[in-house]
């Protein structure tokens, strides 16, 4: 296989990306209505259904756009050969490897992220702002992404520039040396993510002395689950969304609830909730995820390795020199089907465990608290609730709503 031919092979991954990526929002649509389903009746009330259908056209116009946007600019940068243009000018002011490919990232996703920019804007203070979720300020926004930018420098550029010495020093078995390193990277994230990473952008406090806590407390305790770290999380600072998560394990797990979510939400309901995210930790879902997705990595990783050294890939993007950097683009492209297949699964185990952490919770006669929270949060989002089949194979790593209240429902 020549350049020219790999080259054709890029651009047709990147359309047929594009493609689907509009077909499915397209089969998407066809479930939208302005009518109210019978199968809503007591979930959404006429207005509100009609509501969530024009948020969801909003955001899928605007979803649209930028992958349009997108497809446009990649496009045109491959047949301008940007990325070998870029590469040269780098290599007349160094010949490190590393200080290139630092360069090379950096510049491009500095870029990339400039374009995001009006979009995000846009999503931010049109949309949300209309249907009255958003309660960002345009001070915590710039704040927010020069975070952001901090962060991505420290984390993301110490990351990449330990990848290439790695690779420049090992060669071909560089994979199996980064694989280790990502795993151990992803264990102390996952423990330390809460207390380090969250307090630069929120504030968390424990969950006061009252009711809540002692509910909770008490199921903890019935579940045999050792818990001391419950925080309250200020998301109302950003929106008017709910959520709850839970994250690290032994000392150093804890669960986080959103303020906005205790405000709309009886202790029932709340005790619920986590009772379907201890139904996570118990049935190790945390644990497979991470395993799951670090299998994914050392596939890609592996795969990598076994092309990362052939010319033509950096050939295919019309540079002469051959570098990991510009490898690493031509791969992360051909790569993308073999990442969608792998997506398809991984959504479909964590749609399974979900029903898992439901039962979990209504194994402790919490089912009917559970649904009330359920239809709470998903009306108070203008949750989309009933999407296409295949949209939801390819995208949703939840069950629809109408799905998890019917399995709640069975004997």
């Amino acid at each position: 296989m020549n350049s020219q031919t790999l080259f054709l092979i890029i651009i047709g991954v990147i359309i047929a990306d594009y493609l689907l990526e509009q077909f499915l929002d397209y089969l998407n649509s066809t479930c939208w209505s302005n009518d109210l389903p019978a199968e809503l009746n007591g979930i959404y009330d006429v207005e509100k259904y009609r509501k969530s259908q024009n948020y969801a056209r909003a955001k899928q116009k605007l979803s649209i756009i930028i992958s349009t946007i997108s497809f446009i600019v990649i496009i045109a940068f491959l047949y301008l050969e940007g990325f070998a243009y870029l590469d040269k000018l780098l290599r007349s002011y160094s010949n490190n490897a590393i200080i290139i490919a630092i360069l090379f990232f950096g510049i491009i996703g500095f870029l990339a992220d400039i374009l995001s920019i009006p979009f995000s804007l846009y999503r931010t203070f049109i949309i949300e702002e209309k249907y009255g979720f958003n309660k960002t300020s345009v001070q915590t926004f710039i704040i927010d992404k020069l975070k952001g930018w901090l962060l991505t420098i420290i984390l993301g550029g110490g990351l990449l520039t330990l990848t290439v010495w790695i690779y420049t020093i090992t060669g071909q078995w560089f994979w199996l040396i980064c694989w280790g390193v990502i795993g151990v990277l992803t264990i102390l994230m996952s423990m330390f993510y809460s207390s380090m990473i969250v307090p630069l952008f929120n504030k968390q406090s424990p969950l006061s002395e009252g009711e809540l806590r002692d509910e909770i407390e008490v199921f903890a305790k019935k579940a045999g689950f050792k818990l001391h770290n419950i925080y309250v999380i200020d998301g109302s600072k950003r929106s008017t969304k709910a959520n709850a998560y839970f994250s690290g394990f032994g000392p150093k797990k804890r669960i986080v609830l959103f303020d906005t979510l205790i405000e709309e939400h009886s202790v029932q309901e709340l005790v619920a909730i986590l009772a379907h995210e201890i139904g996570h930790y118990k049935k190790k879902h945390s644990l497979i995820g991470m395993g799951t997705s670090l299998a994914q990595t050392g596939i890609m990783l592996f795969l990598l390795s076994l092309f990362i050294d052939n010319p033509i890939l950096s050939a295919s993007l019309g540079s002469v020199n051959s570098s990991f950097h510009l490898g690493v683009i031509a791969f992360g492209i051909l790569y993308s089907p073999i990442s969608l297949i792998l997506g398809l699964f991984v959504n479909y185990v964590m749609r399974k465990n979900e029903y898992a952490a439901d039962r979990y919770a209504k194994s402790y006669q919490l089912a009917d608290s559970l649904q009330l929270a359920l239809k709470k949060l998903s009306v108070n989002s203008l949750s989309n609730l009933r999407p296409h089949h295949v949209y939801v194979l390819f995208y949703y790593s939840h069950p629809p709503l109408l799905e998890r209240l019917s399995a709640l429902k069975e004997n």
